[in-house]
């Protein structure tokens, strides 16, 4: 099809609203091979930048990480971010790898994904959404003994753990979904662990991009992580972890469910 290379998402996203519809146009035919008999990879499964995220964006996930730490801080007036290395990308289907030697402390973290669909930079949250290109799943999944108690704590470390990052299964554009009343869902061999909505998140998708690009360029693209709702591992009394041969769902209705398999790294 002209306008894009078909092998990378991000040519098609580069591409803009007009090679979309084409491609909308050509999925409606029919004439491709069925989901269930291709393997999926993640939509965007080599990024050119790491993942940003947002930490802290739903108040009772705040709280929790609070009571867990023992501290007694303030709520951010601005989001707090903080990036995941392009390598902890993995498809939606794909295992999970478990590596005592790396960590012990595997936690879970449901989120929305927002990836980018034009270039930007100091964007205001009125123009924030038209810079959208779709959604989609992602686990942001973290080493919590990495992050909170290694070295003083290492959050880029702990969320960058090679393969802790499945997305997909696919992106749905922005005109076919609001992302501001989705229904976010883990489970941990089939046990619901967070439940939650994005009517919850304290700073909503647009606040997001307007902050982000703050004398930060966006281009198409990028992946950012928006938060994750309570219901996390480390903040259970006693704390849950993931451990070998645990069954991870990550589901957004409207979006798609994640399903990782936490595997054992051979010794």
């Amino acid at each position: 099809m002209p306008g894009f290379d078909a092998s990378r998402m991000v040519s098609l996203i580069e591409a803009g609203p007009k090679v979309l519809e084409l491609v909308r146009r050509a999925a409606a035919a029919g004439d491709g091979p069925h989901v269930e008999t291709v393997r999926l990879l993640a939509p965007i499964p080599t990024p050119t930048r790491n993942i940003y995220a947002v930490g802290w964006n739903y108040l009772e996930h705040f709280a929790e990480g609070q009571a867990a730490r023992g501290t007694n801080m303030e709520y951010p007036a601005h989001p707090v971010f903080f990036t995941k290395g392009v390598n902890t990308v993995n498809g939606p289907y794909d295992p999970i790898p478990y590596d005592p030697q790396i960590s012990t402390a595997i936690d879970w973290e449901v989120e929305l994904a927002v990836i980018i669909g034009k270039e930007g930079r100091n964007i205001s949250e009125a123009d924030a959404m038209s810079h959208v290109f779709g959604y989609s799943v992602i686990n942001d999944t973290t080493a919590r003994d990495m992050q909170i108690k290694l070295h003083g704590g290492q959050w880029f470390k702990g969320k960058s753990v090679d393969k802790h990052g499945p997305i997909g299964p696919w992106i749905v554009p922005a005109a076919d979904l609001d992302p501001g009343d989705l229904h976010l869902k883990t489970r941990i061999n089939g046990v619901v662990k967070q439940d939650a909505s994005t009517k919850q998140m304290y700073f909503k998708v647009a606040r997001i991009i307007a902050e982000l690009s703050h004398g930060l360029t966006l281009v198409p693209g990028d992946i950012i992580a928006t938060g994750t709702p309570p219901g996390i591992g480390n903040a259970r009394k006693p704390p849950e972890y993931l451990k070998p041969g645990d069954v991870m769902e990550t589901e957004i209705i409207g979006i798609g469910t994640l399903r990782n398999v936490i595997q054992a790294v051979p010794a």
